[in-house]
């Protein structure tokens, strides 16, 4: 057991995917939450490190959290990605064989609610705060301990920028910052060919990172997950903007979770995660075949060849922008300003550009995506440029 020293322990992990911008926060959690006295300790992989905590004296614990202090921060603290790690694992839903094997003769069923002993494993660790970092599905178990009596606040961080109730997520910066350097690197590839762009950007349920690329003139045109498209009519639309193109090229954005008219989302195989997520993949393709097939309609019957390129993983490594250096320092101050005041049981946000705090039960009481009807062409595929006075940073926030 980590012995305590007042005014307590402070607990801190981040689960889900990772982005930029993690680090920072862990940082800033850390050397404002030693500076006020607080012990600090680094949950490894998210729910997973403390799932998997061995609840004996010198039981070696060392794969699963450590003690936090200003020179490990320090250290990583200007990185991309999360030196604590992550996971995409659901304590409330552990699959049999995942339950680790000190705790399998407790628990035997198909799919296993491990709460329990994820407060027993809180309590031998001394941990009397909790700061978990992720997105919805992250919180959402935050939510489920909040209610069983932890002191939880939290951290809204994904690339997506889907978390409801904040208008800005760690990693959404980012993320929108590479795919625009991305698709300004390939556009010189689709020039000299002339050829129409499809690439393929993250978005399960929500199309921010595709709107906001497109937005600042990154690409042509943007398919999302809130609005079914037609491909016929995508085809007529990019056919038309590489012609008007004097360098004979067009780009769309596909955001992974986009949906044809008439169909559903696109999986790779009929896996899930520990959150009932399938893996999603494969629409970049599906689209660039369909218009593959469908350009010489709108050219004159002349086929026009398309480059497919998925963006995936590079818009979500490297170093954090400035914007994802400075919300997560923000973020974690205000963190711990509300456990100094005894406050829990809260999210720290970004609203209106203005630094704030919701309850946390928001994360699993609504869902944050694209107002279609205010900021999205249904006709045109691309984003509406009008009415952005008074609008934040980003345009568009959790209230649409």
């Amino acid at each position: 057991m980590i012995a305590k020293k007042k005014p307590g322990v402070i607990g801190i992990l981040t689960g889900g995917g990772d982005v930029p911008g993690l680090n920072p926060a862990i940082r800033a959690v850390t050397v404002r939450a030693l500076r006020e006295g607080y012990k600090v300790v680094g949950l490894r992989r998210g729910w997973g490190g403390l799932m998997n905590v061995i609840r004996e004296k010198d039981a070696d614990n060392s794969e699963n959290f450590q003690i936090l202090t200003e020179e490990v921060v320090n250290r990583a603290g200007r990185t991309g990605g999360t030196f604590l790690h992550t996971s995409r694992t659901n304590a409330a839903k552990v699959k049999k064989d995942n339950v680790p094997l000190y705790l399998r003769e407790k628990y035997h069923e198909d799919i296993n609610d491990l709460t329990e002993d994820i407060l027993k494993n809180l309590d031998f660790l001394g941990i009397d705060y909790l700061v978990p970092i992720g997105g919805d599905d992250t919180l959402s178990y935050a939510v489920r301990l909040y209610q069983e009596g932890v002191k939880v606040v939290a951290i809204p961080k994904t690339m997506d920028n889907d978390v409801p109730g904040t208008d800005y997520c760690i990693g959404f910066s980012t993320c929108v910052t590479r795919t625009i350097s991305l698709t300004n690197s390939l556009r010189t590839i689709g020039g000299s060919h002339e050829r129409i762009m499809v690439l393929e950007v993250f978005g399960r349920y929500a199309g921010f990172t595709a709107m906001l690329p497109a937005m600042a003139g990154a690409a042509h045109r943007c398919v999302i997950p809130e609005w079914k498209f037609d491909i016929d009519h995508l085809a007529e639309l990019l056919v038309s903007d590489r012609n008007l193109n004097p360098s004979k090229y067009a780009i769309v954005l596909v955001s992974e979770g986009a949906m044809f008219k008439g169909g559903e989302m696109v999986f790779k195989d009929r896996t899930t995660d520990a959150f009932g997520h399938a893996k999603l993949g494969g629409i970049g393709d599906l689209v660039s075949d369909e218009l593959q097939n469908r350009t010489a309609k709108f050219n004159n019957g002349t086929p026009v060849n398309i480059i497919n390129q998925k963006l995936g993983y590079m818009v979500r490594g490297g170093d954090p922008d400035a914007i994802d250096s400075i919300v997560p320092m923000a973020f974690g101050n205000l963190a711990l300003d509300l456990l100094l005041k005894g406050i829990h049981g809260r999210l720290v946000v970004l609203k209106n550009g203005r630094y704030d705090n919701v309850p946390l039960d928001v994360v699993t009481g609504t869902k944050k995506v694209v107002n279609v009807e205010r900021f999205y062409d249904k006709e045109r595929y691309r984003p509406t440029y009008e009415n952005f006075e008074m609008r934040p940073l980003f345009i568009m926030t959790s209230e649409g």
